[in-house]
């Protein structure tokens, strides 16, 4: 009866070994496995960014879907970064799903597993870096300033001292701050500096900026943001105008938590290959014509 408590005892124990062993650092199912066996991909992105990802109201919800009580689907979502989203998922064989936290929610990391993988038009910065891994680039865009119409503001100078707008946490907020290790880009990629003594407010999105002026808000004088969004903004209306050339510019990329429970690497791995050949066979190119209006899946040669 001993040595029969003596073998359980030990093979109880080798079992706790191998489970340890098989965690997201060892050789256990990645998150590539988990997604494909659960049958869809959640992707986080932000639903108030047209054109890249923005609520579709006239959108119903299948029945039949697979994606969680709390997350919307692609029928209830629109945009560039939608589209390319769903791209990863049918690429996969799964459904793609989306979860809508904050911006500095996910730029922060440490996501604690509840989305997979972020699709968000995110720049790849230095610092963002520590805490998530990328993808390569899909698409590139500049960053502008843009201004009220009714400012008198026409040149870069006139800003000096005024105040500005930007999505908190966002490379923009960084480049008013003249924070250039938050913004982690290549000195090539700057093209100018924020204005002096620029006061800078923040709100959730760069896009609530425009919202605001739009509004009658009139604590600030414009906005930074992707020269993508400044050109929806005036599209919609809004009375904005776009000042001067681009301030630098973004290559943007899907992101993965450094610290997700199961290994990432993998799905890294295909979303990689997925936008290589999007690259190469024009899929990205015409997905960016349809929103943009324009081809900025290349990268700028400023």
């Amino acid at each position: 009866m001993k040595k029969l408590y003596i073998v359980l005892v030990v093979a109880i124990a080798a079992s706790l070994l191998l489970a340890a062993c098989g965690g997201a650092g060892g050789g256990g199912k990645d998150l590539l496995s988990a997604i494909k066996a659960r049958g869809y991909i959640l992707v986080s992105t932000d639903p108030n960014y047209e054109p890249q990802s923005f609520l579709n109201t006239e959108g119903k919800r299948p029945d039949n879907t697979k994606c969680p009580a709390d997350a919307l689907t692609t029928a209830e979502m629109q945009g560039f970064d939608v589209d390319v989203a769903k791209a990863i998922g049918d690429d996969l064989g799964v459904e793609t799903c989306f979860a809508t936290p904050s911006w500095d929610a996910i730029t922060a990391g440490n996501w604690a597993d509840k989305w997979d993988i972020s699709v968000g038009s995110m720049t790849i910065t230095t610092e963002r870096q520590k805490v998530l891994n990328f993808s390569v680039p899909y698409y590139y865009t500049p960053a502008v300033i843009a201004v009220a119409k009714d400012s008198g503001i026409t040149s870069l100078d006139q800003l000096s001292g005024k105040a500005l707008c930007a999505g908190t946490a966002t490379t923009y907020e960084s480049w008013l701050n003249n924070d250039m290790t938050g913004l982690g880009l290549p000195e090539s990629s700057i093209y100018a500096k924020a204005p002096a003594g620029v006061k800078v407010v923040t709100l959730e999105t760069d896009q609530e900026c425009a919202q605001a002026i739009a509004a009658g808000r009139t604590d600030f004088v414009g906005y930074v943001t992707s020269a993508t969004v400044v050109d929806a903004n005036i599209a919609a209306g809004m009375p904005v105008v776009k000042l001067g050339n681009p301030v630098y510019s973004e290559d943007l990329a899907a992101a993965f938590d450094k610290a997700s429970t199961l290994n990432s690497d993998s799905l890294r791995a295909e979303v990689d290959k997925l936008f290589t050949a999007m690259h190469s066979d024009g899929r990205l190119s015409a997905l960016s014509n349809k929103w943009f209006k324009a081809d900025l899946t290349q990268a700028p040669t400023h």
